[in-house]
């Protein structure tokens, strides 16, 4: 019932069946449950709800609501309905959020499966060799014959119907690094989602990229990565490094440079050279000829009483 039908004034007689009331909600409770009547409301003509607090330890703050109702003209008032209620300082689970929003780098464990959904914005369909490829595509009949001019090893049939991996050097190799043996691989936005969260944990911003003495496109532990992330990370392959085994921007870098203890150091001024044999003469008064005073004497500025 909505509350603009609500009468403000309880119906009497279900006001007063608080003993009703509290038997309602004590059959529904555990024993001992139920405990002080805290107050009523009317939800309308006729209709009064009552409010029991509740003694669970586990339901702190919440209320027995027990609705009790008298039908028109009669003098027995009827159980309606009785529900637990949070009260204003009920202890409540927080809101429901979905498994997908949850879930955070790190959450997985062995034997856990995460599904990627179908429309995943993080990737596209690959080449599985069901479509017609594109003539200048590494798999087509066209470049085939091409490359068999050439003498090169051409593998026959769909990269994706490949039982093993193509020998390296070979076209099909080409397109299982580019992925076509796969269902699907990493889109554009993948692309820049992934680069932009490994920049931000090993990237030249970092405090550590800014204290080293070289970035690590110049250090011999950097092992390259194909793609064209390659273009700008790699793998860092220093034990001592804090970023051993971590994908690292050709731009950051650490003290466990590969080249760091053969770097030139910053030159360094020479000390003042102090000669104490001999003595500089220092004039209380400056030469006539310094250009602080005239050399001649001016007689208009010798009334006026000056130097």
């Amino acid at each position: 019932m909505s509350a603009t039908t609500r009468s403000r004034t309880p119906d009497r007689l279900c006001a007063e069946a608080v003993g009703l009331a509290r038997a309602a909600a004590e059959e529904a409770a555990a024993p001992g449950v139920v405990g002080e009547h805290v107050g009523l409301v009317s939800e309308g003509d006729r209709v009064v709800t009552h409010f029991f607090e509740c003694e669970d330890w586990a339901y702190r703050g919440w209320r027995w609501a027990v609705t009790v109702a008298r039908a028109s003209r009669a003098k027995v008032v009827t159980l309606d309905e009785t529900v637990l209620l949070p009260g204003s300082d009920a202890l409540l689970a927080p809101e429901w959020v979905p498994w997908s929003e949850r879930l955070r780098p790190g959450d997985m464990g062995p034997g856990d499966l995460l599904p990627t959904e179908a429309d995943d914005l993080r990737l596209e369909p690959g080449f599985s060799g069901e479509d017609e490829p594109l003539p200048n595509s590494v798999v087509s009949d066209e470049m085939a014959e091409l490359v068999e001019a050439e003498d090169a090893e051409v593998a026959g049939g769909a990269p994706a119907s490949l039982p093993v991996v193509p020998a390296r050097g070979s076209i099909t190799s080409v397109a299982e690094e580019l992925g076509l043996r796969r269902a699907r691989v990493l889109s554009r936005y993948g692309l820049h989602v992934a680069a932009d969260r490994w920049e931000e944990a090993y990237g030249p911003k970092t405090a550590m990229a800014q204290a080293a003495p070289a970035a690590c496109v110049s250090c011999g532990f950097l092992n390259r990565i194909g793609g064209s992330l390659g273009q700008a990370f790699g793998v860092c392959a220093n034990e001592f490094s804090p970023a051993d085994g971590r994908v690292v921007s050709l731009a950051y870098g650490c003290g466990g440079h590969s080249e760091a203890a053969v770097m030139p150091k910053p030159p360094r001024p020479a000390p003042p050279v102090i000669d104490e044999t001999r003595v500089d003469p220092f004039p209380l008064r400056p030469s006539p000829d310094s250009g602080s005073v005239p050399v001649s004497a001016d007689d208009t500025s010798a009334e006026l009483g000056h130097s």
